[in-house]
């Protein structure tokens, strides 16, 4: 639609179980906190892999904009496409006013597409709520675990199977 003059490069839509859908306004907490959580990511993150920032991925049948997705690298393997659910270890939301739409639209297309890991550091309750075990495409999609990471906790960022080390939830929300 870009290509024939429908929609803009600046139009702010994203591509969600097959419709378009507005993306949400950001606030100066949530980019700084998208901010705070790439500087803890990528300190961890070995080479051969790369961190996006609301950048689109590409589903069956969704092109996502997450906030932060961990991808395999190089960054020239995507100059003519998006990644793809096997490329990506680990998606992150930050989630304020869009925490419902997080959890109950955005998990299910994830889970559905065998992404294995998905965090929403949900600034709501002050936590990380952290999915994983997708189910993979089915009726009701979703991730069969969930725990949730208050301040004093840490979560561990798990790429490709390997632990790579503990990131401090206060860290993700600035309170070092």
């Amino acid at each position: 639609m870009i290509e024939v003059g429908i929609l803009g490069e600046d139009d702010d839509l994203e591509l969600l179980n097959g419709w378009l859908v507005p993306k949400m306004t950001r606030n100066p907490p949530h980019d700084a906190i998208m901010d705070l959580t790439h500087e803890c990511v990528r300190r961890l993150l070995p080479d051969a892999w790369r961190i996006r920032i609301q950048s689109a991925i590409t589903t069956a049948d969704s092109e996502p904009e997450p906030d932060l997705a961990i991808v395999r690298g190089p960054a020239n393997r995507y100059l003519k496409r998006h990644p793809s659910p096997e490329e990506i270890a680990l998606i992150i939301e930050v989630a304020q006013s869009s925490l419902d739409k997080d959890r109950n639209e955005k998990g299910p297309i994830y889970a559905a597409a065998g992404i294995p890991w998905y965090w929403i550091i949900n600034l709501v309750d002050d936590c990380v709520e952290i999915y994983s075990t997708p189910s993979g495409p089915s009726d009701d999609p979703q991730y069969q675990k969930r725990t949730e990471q208050k301040l004093g906790d840490s979560v561990s960022l798990i790429v490709d199977g390997a632990d790579l080390g503990k990131i401090a939830v206060n860290a993700l929300f600035g309170d070092e």
